[in-house]
């Protein structure tokens, strides 16, 4: 168990340095469309959640193949950590900013890292545990339908304020009178 725990500690570091990467890449590569479909393509706080889940995603299939005798658990686990991870992003950037009433750039710092953890401590503990297994074709296709509308919405996006570009628009609930 000591060998899956660093392996995890190291996937959290692993999705901290590549989502990091991965948020400039899509610049570096000219916009290439490829790349954008797997990395942000503008500041939305949805293209912000592929920081997350391709890397994890990338990691995940190496620790699959690699526990795969040890671990028959795992892939969901791993998936379901995906999900969490991916989700707890939007949930923790929108619960802040209602708050607060902005964003500031650290605590947007500090939901990717706390999403990464959760994701990877989720996915040990349920790893462990096997309480999943039974759901793992629900876990699947979610995880499937997700990867699936990153692919969709990256190039065109519903007309919903999780997928707009704050540089492009704007609203504020201060502006909205009840």
């Amino acid at each position: 168990m000591k060998t899956l725990k660093t392996s995890m500690i190291i996937g959290v570091f692993f999705v901290l340095v590549t989502g990091t990467l991965a948020h400039f890449l899509y610049d570096w590569s000219g916009e290439n469309p490829i790349v954008g479909l797997f990395t942000p393509v503008n500041e939305s706080i949805w293209e912000h959640m592929k920081l997350l889940f391709f890397p994890m995603l990338l990691y995940s299939a190496v620790l699959v193949l690699r526990f795969k005798d040890k671990e028959p658990c795992m892939m969901c686990s791993l998936c379901f950590g995906s999900l969490l991870g991916t989700f707890l992003i939007p949930v923790l950037y929108y619960t802040y900013t209602a708050v607060l009433h902005r964003d500031f750039f650290v605590l947007d710092i500090a939901t990717f890292l706390i999403s990464a953890v959760a994701a990877f401590y989720a996915a040990y503990r349920l790893t462990q545990s096997c309480r999943l297994q039974s759901y793992a074709t629900l876990i699947y296709a979610l995880t499937a339908v997700l990867f699936f509308c990153f692919m969709l919405f990256t190039y065109d996006p519903p007309s919903l304020g999780l997928f707009n570009d704050p540089e492009i628009h704007t609203f504020s609930l201060h502006s909205v009178e009840i």
